[in-house]
């Protein structure tokens, strides 16, 4: 009983409440127009013979050759044969040739026939290819009709032309209901999936835009809590990334004031020597928080999404290196729309090139498109990375040189700071060394 009130009691619009109606109302609609294909198919696939207009045909060649002489009839039966069946005049029944069966008389539209024959009372008789002999050629349709004299007209036929046979005309029947409950189906499990898309829609569109509106909230019970929490989950980390670009422009502020200070106080010291080493620390300490605060607070994060010609944001890259005397290969269509955030992109872009040229020579992009997504290949012609390294070079602050001098690498935050944007883009970004020599960053990106 228990068990019964929690169910009775249970809120009505769960998934499960969902599910359970959805089945029944496709089962009963499925039901209907299954009952209703098959009415209008067995109509279509074999209709009845009194809707046909056979009948009718058939009792007026039975009055002609009724009223005619026995010498006319044979003749007058012969030109009433046509394509769809075959008139013969008998003049006894014996001459039929057909089955003896015990009941062989005709009973579908057999009152209708016999009112438009000379003799109501005529006896009339039907008989189908399966009664007779397996083994006995010349099977048919037959169709006896009585005149008054006693004589017969037989009308025959080898098939239906009025219809389809049994097994065709099942079919049509399976393929209608086949045809039906699939509909039914498909109508029926979209009304109960566009809530979850709807969901999945807003996640991945939060995932690439943090600034995405808040999801509708319909649907289910449950899958309305999930959004609710959803939306809770997104406002919070909306609050948090603005909160942590404020605390981030204050530190900024915070630190380089102290270092400011620093350098005007080394200003006095009059051992040139300690007062070149102390520039440099201090330069150095400028150089590590310029790149930490741009690494963590990132505006390009905050950088809408929009659609923009990728094609043309490699040339624009390229073009930049060119004018600083830098040659950069680029090979790759020359127009492709694609949506996320082009200065992301571009930074990304750029922090590898910087290594490929500080690193290595021969600098070169090539842009290629699949069907779901596209690959951004930044190469160069240097001595690669070890494998075991290909994972940590992107940690923060990692450097495959011991030292932290600015320059000979700056201080480990580029490759971090590009696959963080590659995966705010739901893509990934690998190294691979080349086969000659060199190393390959591959950035693979979704096309939505």
């Amino acid at each position: 009983m228990r068990v019964i009130r929690g169910w009775l009691y249970r809120p009505s619009d769960t998934v499960a409440r969902w599910i359970a109606l959805t089945t029944l109302a496709a089962m009963l609609t499925a039901l209907a127009f299954n009952a209703v294909f098959s009415q209008l198919a067995g109509v279509w696939a074999q209709p009845s013979l009194t809707e046909i207009g056979l009948m009718e045909q058939v009792a007026s060649v039975t009055r002609i050759i009724d009223a005619a002489s026995p010498a006319q009839r044979a003749q007058i039966a012969r030109a009433a044969s046509d394509q769809t069946y075959t008139a013969e005049w008998l003049r006894h029944h014996a001459d039929a040739g057909v089955p003896q069966l015990e009941d062989a008389d005709f009973k579908v539209g057999s009152e209708r026939l016999r009112q438009r024959l000379p003799n109501a009372g005529a006896r009339i008789e039907a008989y189908q290819p399966s009664d007779w002999p397996a083994q006995q050629p010349g099977k048919r349709y037959a169709l006896l009709i009585e005149l008054q004299d006693g004589s017969w007209v037989m009308f025959s036929a080898p098939t239906r032309y009025w219809g389809l046979d049994e097994l065709p005309r099942n079919l049509v029947v399976i393929a209608l209901v086949m045809l039906s409950t699939l509909i039914v189906a498909l109508v029926a499990t979209r009304h109960l999936a566009s809530p979850l898309e709807r969901l999945a829609q807003g996640v991945r569109r939060f995932g690439t835009d943090f600034k995405a509106p808040p999801i509708e909230v319909t649907g289910p019970r449950e899958i309305r809590q999930t959004i609710v929490a959803f939306n809770a989950m997104q406002a919070q980390l909306q609050h948090f990334i603005n909160d942590r670009t404020q605390m981030l422009a204050a530190i900024s502020h915070d630190l380089r004031t102290p270092l400011t200070r620093m350098r005007l106080r080394g200003e006095f010291i009059e051992d040139a020597e300690q007062q070149a080493k102390l520039f440099r620390d201090v330069d150095e300490m400028q150089a590590m928080v310029n790149s930490a605060l741009d690494f963590f607070r990132d505006e390009a994060r905050l950088e809408p999404v929009t659609a923009f010609d990728l094609a043309a944001l490699l040339q624009t890259i390229v073009d930049d290196y060119r004018d600083t005397g830098t040659e950069v290969r680029l090979s790759g269509p020359e127009h492709l729309v694609y949506r996320g955030r082009p200065i992301g992109i571009k930074r990304m872009l750029v922090n590898l090139l910087d290594n490929a040229i500080k690193y290595g020579s021969e600098p070169g992009i090539q842009l290629k498109t699949q069907a779901k997504r596209l690959e951004i290949r930044v190469l160069d012609r240097g001595p690669g990375i070890a494998p075991e390294l290909h994972e940590a070079v992107f940690k923060p602050f990692f450097r495959l040189e011991g030292s932290r001098n600015k320059h000979t690498g700056g201080v480990g935050l580029g490759l971090s700071a590009a696959r963080a944007m590659a995966l705010e883009h739901g893509g990934t970004l690998t190294l691979t060394n080349r086969e000659r020599g060199g190393l390959e960053a591959r950035v693979t990106l979704p096309v939505t």
